[in-house]
């Protein structure tokens, strides 16, 4: 076989051992109680600092039970929360198979674990016992999962400063002498250094809103133009659909928003003299509405989906910056014609 023929069917073959390869080996654990058993899956299994951990949550119940999934993010607050998805279908032979799905950024690198996490189900069974005594519910505490995320330091590497390099050869003197070029240097940045970074600083406030303006527009245009979720999805929507405002907020204001409880964030919104109080009450009343689903297990209808959108895009509207247009695209169409 002549060399050309041999590395073709070598990238050949690499290409196809690529594409049986699958996803990043994951950690797994296995938890069960009576008809439900719970598979928590973390991939990769060796994760390096920089790297989003996929944390799948799955129960699985037997037909009649009435399974009540982890509140999203209890027990997560160590890690940062990228993503968040989550469903649940009812297979051909009556057994039902909720999911939750997060993607997860470790703050640092070392030992980490994911705590155990609590599912709850309801037993509906014809002659079996709803719950315990005394309870609402039985529980099924899933078992913890440790693991370790690398740095990205190479093996072998030494935590040592190299010696000092050998002292530069003197040149020649100067044109001018050295108090002559310090005095030139001091009254350059005395006439020029405040002109400069007040400029600076006003480019960058305005440039920073913006983005922060032109960013939560493009993905609030996104979400609408998406069909409208059912009621497996609405939960999702809902963290999706805050998010963007809080997100909005923290990068237009300042507001440390996201790391906030609802009411926690109302505090300091209602410090800042940017936000007028119809705009307090607006995000009062949308965050709110936003928590009952999160919450509270809240399934709002149609006509609530589309109020809920509809305020997000006023929160928008009323905090835009005077030299930003108005967002591009079918949204902006939608909210004239709101």
């Amino acid at each position: 076989m002549s060399a050309r023929a041999m590395a073709l069917a070598l990238v050949v073959s690499g290409w196809g051992v690529a594409a049986m390869c699958p996803e990043a080996a994951a950690l797994e654990r296995r938890s069960a109680r009576g008809p439900v058993e719970v598979f928590v899956r973390l991939s990769p299994d060796a994760p390096v600092i920089g790297d989003v951990l996929r944390l799948e949550i799955e129960a699985r119940a037997e037909e009649g039970v009435e399974l009540l999934m982890p509140e999203f993010g209890e027990a997560l607050d160590r890690f940062p929360i990228l993503d968040f998805r989550s469903s649940e279908d009812l297979g051909p032979d009556g057994r039902t198979r909720a999911v939750q799905v997060y993607k997860l950024e470790p703050p640092f690198s070392g030992e980490h674990a994911i705590p155990p996490l609590l599912v709850e189900f309801v037993d509906r069974r014809p002659g079996a016992r709803t719950a315990p005594e005394d309870s609402d519910a039985y529980e099924l505490l899933s078992e913890r999962i440790a693991f370790d995320v690398a740095s990205v330091l190479p093996s072998g590497a030494v935590p040592e400063l190299r010696p000092p390099l050998p002292p530069l050869a003197r040149l020649g003197p100067p044109l001018l002498p050295v108090w002559g070029w310090v005095a030139a240097v001091a009254v350059v940045l005395a006439l020029g250094l405040p002109i400069g970074v007040r400029a600076w600083l006003v480019w960058s406030a305005r440039k920073a809103q913006r983005s922060a303006y032109q960013v939560a527009w493009a993905e609030l245009d996104r979400l609408f133009a998406h069909p409208r979720p059912g009621s497996e999805e609405i939960d999702a929507f809902y963290v999706e659909l805050s998010g963007i405002v809080r997100r909005y907020f923290e990068r237009r204001f300042d507001l440390r928003s996201p790391e906030l409880t609802t009411e926690e964030f109302f505090v300091v919104a209602s410090e800042s003299p940017d936000l007028t109080p119809e705009l307090q009450a607006l995000l009062h009343e949308f965050l709110s509405r936003a928590d009952l689903v999160k919450f509270a297990r809240h399934v709002p209808g149609t006509e609530e989906v589309e109020e809920s959108l509809g305020a997000a895009r006023r929160v928008l509207e009323q905090t835009r910056p005077p030299d930003e247009m108005p967002g591009p695209g079918g949204l902006a169409g939608a909210a004239q014609g709101a």
